[in-house]
């Protein structure tokens, strides 16, 4: 995701970073911001998938109270996952839809061109009718 925002600004996370927090709120917060809640629950799964790989070794004691442990962690491990998922999808979809705008290119100034001559008017049709 980081990557994608930075080549999408074409600029580093950090710079993106520092030049969000002086302007008004805008897309480029919001992209920010994904990214960090993202970040934020990738750390959170690292953290839980640990914890429960702790919790249910082969040589700890699993009595009720450490099952209670086990339960709340996996509990918190699924919500972990899912608000990564969602903040993955929502990234995406907002990524996708956006594209970077290339630099104009500059063209040689337009060449004066001398005023058109006027045509000719047309003869006066005759005024007889039948």
């Amino acid at each position: 995701m980081a990557a994608r925002i930075q080549d999408l600004y074409g600029t580093p996370l950090a710079e993106l970073k520092a030049h969000a927090q002086s302007q008004p709120p805008g897309m480029l917060a919001a992209l920010l911001a994904m990214h960090h809640d993202f970040a934020f629950a990738e750390q959170s799964i690292t953290y839980h998938r640990d914890r429960l790989t702790q919790l249910v070794h082969p040589e700890q004691q699993l009595g009720a109270h450490e099952a209670s442990h086990v339960l709340d962690c996996a509990r918190q491990l699924a919500v972990a996952v899912a608000v990564r998922d969602v903040q993955a999808k929502a990234a995406s979809g907002v990524l996708q839809s956006l594209g970077r705008v290339a630099a104009p290119e500059t063209s040689p100034a337009p060449v004066p061109t001398e005023p058109a001559v006027p045509a000719a008017p047309a003869p006066a049709a005759s005024a007889r009718s039948r």
